[in-house]
């Protein structure tokens, strides 16, 4: 079934980083984050541990999953 794209803007330490990446682990669909014009595999520890952790990251997925979700909006940032 298709989804609507989900999009959240969150901030994450370095020590959130390995939770985040087993988190999105658990979705059985893409998930990407973003800073700027650089998006990886949400689900790539080196790949989100490659992007700016000082500055606010996009998340970005068309599925959902419950637990996932209420992770992420713990994250999220005002904008």
């Amino acid at each position: 079934m298709l989804h609507d794209m989900i999009k959240h803007v969150i901030k994450l330490r370095p020590s959130d980083v390995e939770h985040f990446v087993h988190e999105a682990e658990q979705c059985d669909f893409d998930i990407d984050i973003s800073y700027n014009r650089y998006i990886v595999d949400a689900k790539s520890i080196l790949g989100v541990f490659g992007l700016d952790l000082t500055k606010p990251l996009t998340v970005k997925y068309y599925g959902y999953n419950p637990d996932f979700e209420n992770y992420v909006r713990n994250l999220a940032v005002a904008c």
